[in-house]
C-alpha cells in the first residue's frame, strides 16, 4: 500500500506550560497522510475513533484499527501513517502525571469507560491541574491502561544486517510460500542459524514474525475496504476461510467483527 499523499505538518503537542498536566487536539486525516519522523517530550495517547493507522518506531510498526488506542512513549521517535481515512483524538501527558505507564508502544483495546475518558479529555482546556475535577479525570484514564488488554498488533523489527533485507522481502511479498530452509540457504546459512538469529533479534520465530506481517498486512488491506477473498490469496493463505480461521484464533472474532466500530461522536 503506497503511503503517498498528504504530510500531517502538526505533528507534535502545543507547548505544556507550567504545571499543567496534558493538551489534547482532534483532528481527522485522510487516507494516505502521514507525518515525518519525530518525537515528543511528553507522552501520546492516540486514538482513532474512525480509521486505520500504522505507527513506525526504531523497534517495529503497529497497526491501530478503529476504537483502538496506540500509546508512545515520550521520546521515542515515531511515525503516523493514516491507512483509511481517520478522526484522530490525540491526548499529551507529562511522564511524570502518574507513575507506571507503560515503557514502550502498546497498542490497547478500548473499553466503553476508556473510551468515555479520553473523549473527555480531548475537551480539556488547559491548564490540566492535579487537584481538580480534570486532573482527577486525567488520572483515572492514565489508571485504566494498566487493565486494558494490549493487542498483538506490533511486528518487532530486527537490528540484524542479515535479517532486515529478508524481513523487507517478507513484507512486500507476503504470498510468498518459501520456507525456512529455503530462505536460510539463499542467505547462506542453515536453518538454526536463521532461527536463531530470528529469536534473538525480535523475540519470535522464522514462522511467527512471518504470520504476524502476514496479519498487519492483512488488517491494513481489509482496513482498506478490500475484500476478504483478495487479502486472504495476497497475504499467503491458501482460502478465505484458512485466513478467517487464523483472524479468529488470534482475536477471537472475524474480520467483519474485528472492524466493527462504536457509534460516531
Amino acid at each position: 500500500m503506497s503511503d503517498s499523499g498528504k504530510l500531517i505538518e502538526e505533528i507534535g503537542p502545543p507547548q505544556l506550560m507550567g504545571e499543567s498536566l496534558m493538551i489534547a487536539k482532534s483532528i481527522d486525516y485522510p487516507a494516505g497522510a502521514h507525518t515525518i519522523r519525530h518525537t515528543h517530550p511528553v507522552a501520546q495517547l492516540l486514538y482513532a475513533v474512525e480509521g486505520v493507522m500504522r505507527v513506525e518506531t526504531p523497534r517495529g510498526q503497529w497497526v491501530v484499527p478503529p476504537s483502538r488506542a496506540i500509546y508512545v512513549p515520550a521520546g521515542e521517535w515515531h511515525e503516523v501513517h493514516v491507512v483509511s481515512a481517520a478522526r484522530m483524538r490525540s491526548v499529551y501527558v507529562r511522564p511524570d502525571a502518574v507513575a507506571g505507564l507503560p515503557v514502550e508502544c502498546t497498542v490497547l483495546a478500548v473499553t466503553p469507560l476508556w473510551r468515555e475518558l479520553l473523549l473527555a479529555a480531548v475537551t480539556f482546556q488547559p491548564p490540566v491541574l492535579h487537584d481538580t475535577r480534570e486532573g482527577r479525570l486525567l488520572r483515572l484514564l492514565l489508571d485504566e491502561i494498566v487493565v486494558l488488554q494490549a493487542l498483538p498488533l506490533a511486528l518487532p523489527w530486527p537490528d540484524d544486517a542479515l535479517l532486515t533485507p529478508l524481513c523487507r522481502q517478507l513484507q512486500g511479498m507476503p504470498d510468498d510460500t518459501r520456507g525456512g530452509e529455503e530462505w536460510a540457504a539463499q542467505l547462506g546459512v542453515d536453518v538454526r542459524t536463521l532461527q536463531r538469529r530470528f529469536l534473538r533479534a525480535t523475540g519470535m520465530s522464522f514462522g511467527e514474525w512471518r504470520r504476524q506481517a502476514r496479519l498487519l498486512y492483512a488488517l491494513q488491506r481489509l482496513a482498506a475496504g478490500d475484500r476478504v477473498l483478495d487479502v486472504a490469496l495476497d497475504a499467503g493463505y491458501a482460502s478465505p476461510s484458512a485466513f478467517t480461521a487464523m483472524f479468529r484464533r488470534q482475536f477471537g472474532v472475524a474480520p467483519s467483527e474485528f472492524f466493527a466500530v462504536p457509534a460516531p461522536v
